[in-house]
C-alpha cells in the first residue's frame, strides 16, 4: 500500500466512475483500474462494485476511502509544515466563501491580500455554508470565511467584522418616503423577499423577520443576490440586503431606494474558520489580519442609504449614493 494508491481510490470514491477519476489523478484509465485491483488483493476485500456505467464503492470500500482521505490530509498538513518552515508567506492557500458574501468582500480584500503576500497563491472556492464546512473537515479547504454562529468544535473561528443590513425597496413603496432611521418596528406588517433554502443570508434573514414581526413572501425564493435586487427593483417586494452588496463595484440598480436601520441595526458577523489541527494556525492567523483590515467606512450604511427628500413626488428616482 503506497500513498499514490490512496490517492486513487479517494478520487474513485469522489467521481464514482474510473475515466473521470483517471482523468483528475493525471493517469490512464487502465493504470488507475489495475491499481485499484491491486490494492484489493493486498487487503483481501472487494472496495468497488464494478457496473457498465457507474462505479459503487461497497462499504468496506467507503470506510477505507474516508480514513485514506483522512491520511491524505495528514500526509499534506506534513509538506504544509516543511513549506511554513522553509517560508511562511509563500505556497497556495484553498480558501472558501460563500456567494451573498464572495464577490461583495473579494474586490476590496484580494488587492490587500496581494500586497501582504505577494508570493502567495490564493484559491477562491465559492459554495454554500454547509459545503465549506465540510470541504474543510476533508482537509480539501485550507481556511473559510463564514457567517457567525457555527456549531463546529473542530474548527479555530477567529471573528473578522460585523456587517450591518439595509432594507431595499421600490421607490414606489410608502417606506421610501419615511424619514430618518427605521426602526425593526416599521417593517413589522411587510412581507419579505428571501433566497432558497441552504444559503446562510436566508436564515439571518428570517431571524429578523422574526424579531421585527415580519413575514416572508410566499411564492417566491431567490437563488442569488443579484435576483433579490431584481426582483425588488420591478416592484415584486422588499428585501434585506447585506451592505457590502450595496457598495462600489457593483454598480447602482434603478428604481431601488435603500434605508438605514436605527441603531442597533440587524446585522451579520463574519469570521475566517480553520481546523484547529491545521499545521497553517500562524500564518492563517495573519492572514485574517488582512481580511479585517477593509477601507474605513465599508461597512457603514450611511454612505449608501438614499435619502428622502421633503416633497419629493412618488416615484420619481432618487440618487443612490456609492453602491447599490
Amino acid at each position: 500500500m503506497n500513498l499514490r494508491d490512496l490517492h486513487y481510490l479517494v478520487a474513485l470514491a469522489e467521481h464514482r466512475h474510473f475515466g473521470r477519476a483517471a482523468e483528475a489523478c493525471f493517469v490512464s484509465q487502465p493504470t488507475l483500474s489495475t491499481q485499484i485491483k491491486k490494492l484489493e488483493e493486498e487487503l483481501g476485500v472487494a472496495l468497488v462494485e464494478r457496473a457498465p456505467r457507474k462505479v459503487l464503492l461497497t462499504e468496506v470500500g467507503r470506510d477505507i476511502a474516508d480514513r485514506a482521505r483522512e491520511v491524505l490530509n495528514e500526509v499534506e498538513q506534513i509538506r504544509a509544515v516543511a513549506r511554513r518552515t522553509r517560508d511562511p508567506e509563500t505556497g497556495t492557500v484553498r480558501l472558501g466563501i460563500f456567494p451573498t458574501l464572495g464577490p461583495y468582500l473579494l474586490p476590496h480584500s484580494v488587492p490587500m491580500v496581494r500586497e501582504a503576500f505577494p508570493r502567495l497563491e490564493l484559491l477562491l472556492v465559492e459554495e454554500k455554508t454547509e459545503v465549506i464546512v465540510r470541504l474543510l473537515r476533508e482537509g480539501r479547504l485550507d481556511a473559510g470565511i463564514l457567517a457567525l454562529p457555527l456549531h463546529e468544535d473542530s474548527l479555530h473561528v477567529e471573528y473578522l467584522f460585523e456587517e450591518p443590513f439595509v432594507l431595499a425597496v421600490p421607490l414606489s413603496h410608502h417606506l421610501a418616503h419615511k424619514h430618518g432611521q427605521l426602526k425593526l418596528a416599521d417593517i413589522s406588517h411587510e412581507s419579505l423577499l428571501l433566497l432558497e433554502d441552504g444559503h446562510c443570508l436566508r436564515d439571518q434573514a428570517l431571524e429578523v423577520c422574526h424579531l421585527a414581526g415580519a413575514g416572508e413572501r410566499n411564492g417566491f425564493r431567490a437563488t442569488s443576490l443579484e435576483t433579490l435586487r431584481q426582483m425588488v427593483s420591478a416592484e415584486v417586494g422588499i428585501t434585506l440586503l447585506p451592505t457590502l452588496a450595496v457598495k462600489p463595484p457593483v454598480a447602482p440598480s434603478g428604481n431601488l431606494h435603500l434605508i438605514e436601520f436605527r441603531h442597533p441595526a440587524p446585522s451579520r458577523r463574519v469570521a475566517m474558520v480553520w481546523r484547529k489541527s491545521s499545521a497553517m494556525h500562524g500564518f492563517l492567523l495573519k492572514l485574517a489580519e488582512v481580511f479585517k483590515r477593509l477601507p474605513p467606512g465599508l461597512l457603514d450604511p450611511r454612505s449608501i442609504a438614499t435619502p428622502t427628500r421633503p416633497g419629493k413626488p412618488p416615484g420619481t428616482a432618487a440618487r443612490i449614493g456609492a453602491r447599490a
